[in-house]
């Protein structure tokens, strides 16, 4: 972790709104965190007013009363320090597999931010140990299981705040498993004992499907420039034609992500010598290309859209303070329904969706290539010698099960909902999971692609003396220091295609293809 943070700028919060890019910097590259240099006196005074509400005889919610259900307890002074262990201790309920360090990161983030707004009524030297947590490089435990979404990701952040309280497994900097307690008292950092409503502040939050939302926009986009380029060079060693890609008849339906998508492409196969081997009308009998060539900008270009919407959302949840009760900025203490994760939900399922045709296409594409009767002269399956050679069969049936795989997480998790805590929760949103699903469909397309990628790169070699486009060149010879792209003998295919998924993920494709078209959108 140390190695990583002296790479990247701290990112402060309490100030302007997180952007996405604070997100996926702190969760994936170790950045360190800072307060905001106003960030704490607003802390203090939120704070202050807690304070003044703990000894009035009037109930108040999360402050001198139970939980949900048990709201209607007033709860003696000499009790609500317990109070406040018990909900975390017993809210840490998650079960299952671990939960990943990015993931983790992300949503301790996010809760910070929320209490460095000041709205939550925190005490200072709660969030800044929290804040030191994180930036330590301490990591707790946290289970795929637990989360309804409403109120908020209660199960994940309780165990985050055990965590605080030096409690629960953690990982150190370096992964390695141990106590709280054991990781604190090593990163110099005192656990926090809990005070009136500091419990449920940390953990009352949509931050976990938040922190995973922004992490799949950051995959998305970039998935999405890499599938522009590997349709064109599919496009390519199909023998397409880029005719239809044009601006002007892109033009005639505005859609703004079909535009972007359709100019990638036409930049990749600019300057093709493959594709002027058969503009000829003469020379070449095809009146149209299949769909999932003609219409690629089409598809594409809704997921492009759909990912804008995305982030909108996510920016509105970003700036947003998520806590309940809060302490408003007069003064007031108040209870409200923004923990509820519908918002976050919806757009979790809906790229879960785009993404799985976004790679149903893909897997078409890939399949016209293996097929003599559709791809224009190739041998069958790619193969060296077809019969002896299987050539690429069988990653096309490791694409369609990720394909099919990608159907079925596209099945929205947030239309159902399972009243909990005695039906007072008896609507909640399911985000936590739509997240999870979509994480699973983000990492199974950039596999779809890398497989497509793959294929487009031996049928663009089969098409030999013809040259590819210069683009097209540059992304095969990138893909090539690590996979073998050129045509030969059957080899053990696992390793090329896992190859080919690091070069999707890094972006190498991407960047091999603007080495020579200059920014791709």
């Amino acid at each position: 972790m140390t190695d990583l943070q002296t790479q990247h700028r701290p990112v402060v919060v309490g100030g302007d709104p997180l952007r996405i890019t604070d997100v996926v910097e702190v969760a994936r590259n170790g950045a360190r965190v800072q307060i905001g240099p106003t960030a704490l006196d607003a802390v203090r005074a939120t704070r202050s007013t807690i304070e003044a509400l703990a000894n009035d005889t009037v109930a108040h919610y999360g402050v001198s009363t139970g939980f949900g259900a048990l709201a209607t307890r007033h709860i003696p002074v000499d009790l609500r320090a317990q109070l406040q262990r018990s909900l975390i201790r017993s809210h840490a309920a998650g079960a299952g597999p671990e939960v990943e360090r990015e993931v983790v990161r992300a949503l301790m983030l996010l809760r910070i931010a929320t209490l460095a707004t000041g709205r939550t009524g925190v005490r200072d030297t709660t969030i800044e140990a929290y804040v030191a947590m994180l930036s330590a490089g301490i990591t707790p435990v946290v289970h795929e299981y637990g989360s309804l979404g409403c109120s908020g990701d209660l199960a994940p952040l309780s165990h985050c705040a055990l965590a605080l309280m030096g409690e629960g497994p953690v990982r150190d900097a370096d992964g390695t498993l141990m106590d709280a307690g054991e990781a604190l008292a090593a990163a110099g950092i005192a656990p926090v004992e809990l005070a009136e409503k500091e419990g449920l502040a940390l953990i009352n939050g949509t931050d976990g499907m938040l922190g995973m939302l922004c992490l799949a926009l950051a995959d998305l986009r970039r998935l999405v420039t890499t599938a522009d380029v590997v349709a064109a060079m599919s496009v390519e060693g199909l023998l397409g034609t880029d005719d239809v890609f044009a601006a002007d008849l892109q033009a005639l339906r505005p859609q703004p992500g079909q535009a972007r998508s359709a100019e990638n492409m036409r930049k990749v196969l600019s300057d093709s010598a493959i594709r002027n081997s058969h503009r000829d009308p003469q020379a070449c009998t095809r009146v149209q290309d299949a769909y999932s060539l003609r219409c690629a900008p089409q598809v594409a270009g809704g997921v492009r859209d759909t990912v804008d919407h995305a982030t909108r959302v996510a920016e509105w949840e970003l700036a947003s303070a998520i806590d309940n009760p809060v302490v408003t900025v007069d003064g007031r203490v108040e209870s409200n329904g923004n923990f509820h994760g519908a918002p976050v939900a919806y757009v979790l399922d809906f790229l879960a969706i785009v993404a799985a045709d976004l790679a149903s296409m893909s897997e078409r594409r890939t399949d016209r290539f293996l097929d003599k009767a559709r791809n224009h002269g190739l041998p069958p399956f790619l193969a060296d010698d077809p019969g002896v050679d299987s050539g690429l069969m069988i990653a096309q049936y490791t694409q369609a099960a990720m394909v099919s795989e990608m159907k079925r997480l596209a099945v929205p998790a947030s239309v159902d909902s399972i009243p909990s805590s005695a039906m007072q929760e008896d609507h909640v949103s399911m985000g936590w999971s739509a997240a999870r699903k979509l994480r699973r469909s983000v990492d199974a397309l950039s596999r779809v692609v890398a497989i497509e990628l793959v294929t487009a790169a031996r049928g663009i070699r089969l098409r030999d003396p013809l040259e590819p486009s210069p683009a097209s060149a540059a992304v095969i010879d990138a893909l090539s220091e690590t996979v073998r792209v050129e045509p030969g003998p059957d080899r053990f295919l696992a390793p090329d295609l896992d190859a080919a998924h690091g070069a999707v993920v890094a972006g190498t494709v991407v960047a091999a293809a603007e080495s020579v078209t200059g920014p791709l959108h």
